[in-house]
């Protein structure tokens, strides 16, 4: 079923489909704040006033030409601005490819170093986020040569591809700042591991590799058993909890969140907005078992009334 879903996410055909029915948007608005920067500027409001930090996320991949990738970076400009404006605690994820990466390397790069030096002016940061295992080098690459100008960006590590411990040493080796997840795109077994197991030991073992380093990162994930693994981590080498953040997804796992905020460990949510929320909704049903039973569930009493 993950294996569908994922192959789903990418259906051009589908995508209008479900993005017009009803029951589809008000599933989606769980885990996307909504499709204005309106919407997410509140969301983050919520958020800070319970003791969360946010990371916004305009949502959209994959732009086809230079003006649809200079427009996402004026966005990006805007986030920072309204962030600042605001007083927000909240920073900003973006995607390489929504910045030109499939047009040309150096327009993207242009781009991103453009928002980081705005960010930096503004004292915030920038997270650049990972895609699937096609961009991985040209996303580590292009990291590091903006991090070589700008030291208010960092990227992202995908603890289910087997080169992600190189990755990460590579990254350290420079100061980066990453954000630990375990992946959520379809890879084949030559790239990724395919039993979660062996995922799981991989996250753990980037987790103690990351931690210690006296750079921040961020613990990204939704298993109780991966937060209490760092949870015992930081505690036997007295890794204080100012210097880490865990990060959650927005609407996933509100319980975990409420846990570890009242347990006095720095929590980060990732809030995505926008209108382009199909990949990201078919990836997060893919996810997890119960975010698809939730979709089904408000899904099915719609269908059966229909007389179909």
């Amino acid at each position: 079923m993950r294996a569908l879903l994922l192959k789903l996410s990418e259906s051009k055909r589908l995508a209008p489909l479900i993005m017009s029915n009803g029951v589809s948007r008000r599933v989606a608005r769980r885990f996307v704040a909504g499709e204005t920067l309106d919407d997410a500027i509140e969301a983050a409001r919520v958020l800070n006033a319970a003791g969360r930090s946010a990371s916004l996320d305009l949502l959209g991949e994959n732009v086809s030409d230079e003006a649809g990738a200079r427009d996402a970076a004026d966005g990006y400009v805007a986030m920072f601005n309204r962030i600042a404006r605001e007083n927000l605690n909240a920073n900003v994820s973006l995607k390489l490819t929504q910045l030109g990466l499939d047009l040309s390397e150096s327009l993207c790069q242009e781009l991103v170093e453009r928002i980081v030096a705005h960010a930096t002016d503004l004292g915030n940061f920038v997270r650049i986020d990972m895609e699937g295992s096609a961009y991985t080098q040209r996303t580590v690459e292009l990291t590091k040569r903006v991090r070589a100008k700008y030291t208010g960006v960092g990227t992202v590590m995908q603890a289910y591809l087997y080169r992600a411990e190189k990755d990460v040493q590579d990254l350290l080796s420079v100061g980066c700042r990453m954000r630990l997840c375990k992946g959520a795109y379809q890879e084949p077994p030559e790239i990724a591991f395919p039993e979660k197991s062996d995922v799981d030991a991989n996250y753990v073992k980037l987790m103690k590799l990351l931690l210690p380093s006296g750079i921040y990162h961020g613990i990204a994930t939704h298993d109780p058993a991966m937060i209490q693994a760092t949870k015992d981590f930081v505690r036997e080498k007295n890794i204080g909890r100012d210097q880490f953040e865990f990060q959650m997804l927005y609407g996933i796992r509100t319980d975990l969140q409420q846990q570890l905020v009242r347990e006095g460990y720095r929590l980060r949510i990732y809030i995505p907005f926008g209108t382009d929320w199909f990949p990201y909704f078919m990836r997060r049903l893919a996810e997890r078992p119960a975010n698809l039973a939730f979709f089904l569930r408000n899904l099915l009493p719609k269908s059966s009334g229909s007389g179909a």
